[in-house]
């Protein structure tokens, strides 16, 4: 955490005094309604409905608990909280994650506190805390969800960079989940352009979780914002990374969807916007492209279009979307720089299409030999204007 907190932050970084773990703690009544045995979201939401506040379920006496139809694993939950039994597994646990908190740095953020996000408080299934390592700051932003295919194109990842550095230029944060493909170039996109980003992901914040981010996550702990409704210590599972879809839709604005197949993860996400009133955004892509099959799916189901970045705020209409581009970012959105190339090279550029095509069918169009050609090929992989992929060549800009 910064040693100077802007003032949005000031509710979160008070929750960070855990160097006494103590049950008084401002968020140990909201950890430990996470920790309580058979404390479900259903549940959950009748309580919230018959209570002022849900922790206000931590004071309740045994008959009340049991009209309410709680489990009886969950009252003696509840009771054991009430005496303070630091030998309960539910005590425990608040103590433990308290202290753990401490030791990484880890900032707590819950529905108490003026700083938890106002658009998380009105979703189905909103987290009782948040785990915050980085800028929490950001939470209080606009924010663009960028998600898609962790199998995703070359072209897809130049999209998704792209699109990223544009929006946090336009002083949007760029939220994704830090998975390998998409989610990777998205945060990089706007790190890239010294923008905010967060990631949302399924583990506790201390586990860097895929590996290969490890370097991504660091850069995003310095200049973003990582949150969990893990504490520390949780090892990611398949389960939690379908649940914090919600969360990283809940805070954006609108979901955009760069590259997805039919069977996606994203798709989960893009219905979870959709049901939480969030715009959702796709950008179409060939059809012989079988992670594209996804957001063609969702353009049919009504989806907004997307080929440019100001596609996406028309339809978000808010005032940051007058703010200029920085200059560094000025030529996203316009035609590939060729100052540099030589004719043969642009030739060649001009023969590639963003479907992949083929070294024999690009030598007729071209008339190189084989080795002309393939020397153009690698000068313009090497400055990022096309790509091998199966199939042949592709360009991507």
């Amino acid at each position: 955490m910064p040693d100077s907190l802007p003032a949005a932050d000031a509710a979160i970084s008070d929750l960070t005094s855990t160097a006494t773990p103590d049950l008084k703690h401002p968020a140990a009544p909201w950890i430990a309604l996470t920790l309580l045995p058979g404390f479900g979201l259903r549940y959950r939401h009748a309580a919230s409905e018959a209570l002022d506040s849900l922790t206000d379920l931590l004071r309740l006496g045994p008959a009340t608990l049991s009209a309410m139809g709680l489990a009886p694993e969950t009252r003696d939950g509840v009771l054991a909280w009430q005496a303070g039994r630091r030998d309960d597994p539910v005590v425990a646990g608040v103590l433990r994650i308290l202290a753990d908190c401490d030791g990484l740095g880890v900032a707590l953020c819950t529905p108490a506190d003026a700083a938890y996000p106002d658009p998380l408080r009105h979703i189905h299934d909103a987290p009782l805390v948040l785990y915050l390592q980085g800028e929490a700051s950001l939470l209080a932003r606009p924010q663009i969800g960028i998600i898609g295919s962790r199998n995703a194109t070359a072209a897809g990842l130049d999209h998704a960079r792209r699109f990223a550095a544009e929006l946090a230029g336009r002083r949007l944060v760029v939220t994704s989940g830090l998975a390998l493909g998409v989610d990777g170039a998205a945060h990089t996109g706007a790190l890239d352009a010294n923008g905010g980003t967060v990631a949302v992901i399924g583990c506790g914040p201390d586990r860097v979780y895929p590996h290969q981010h490890r370097r991504l996550r660091d850069r995003i702990l310095e200049q973003g914002l990582v949150v969990s409704e893990y504490p520390p210590g949780t090892p990611p599972r398949a389960g939690h990374f379908p649940k914090r879809n919600r969360i990283l839709s809940g805070l954006s604005l609108g979901i955009l969807v760069v590259e997805a197949g039919l069977k996606s993860g994203s798709l989960i996400t893009a219905r979870l916007a959709l049901e939480q009133g969030r715009e959702v955004f796709a950008i179409p892509g060939s059809i012989h492209n079988p992670v594209a099959r996804g957001c063609h799916a969702l353009l049919r189901q009504g989806a907004c279009l997307v080929e440019t970045v100001d596609d996406v705020l028309a339809e978000l209409d808010g005032a940051w979307a007058e703010s200029e581009a920085p200059d560094d970012l000025s030529q996203i959105s316009r035609g590939p720089d060729l100052t540099g190339l030589a004719a043969r090279e642009i030739a060649v550029l001009e023969a590639l299409g963003y479907d992949p095509v083929s070294t024999d069918t690009l030598g007729s169009a071209t008339g190189l030999s084989a080795d002309a050609l393939m020397q153009s090929l690698l000068l313009l992989e090497l400055e990022g204007l096309a790509a091998s992929v199966p199939g042949g060549y592709l360009r991507l800009a």
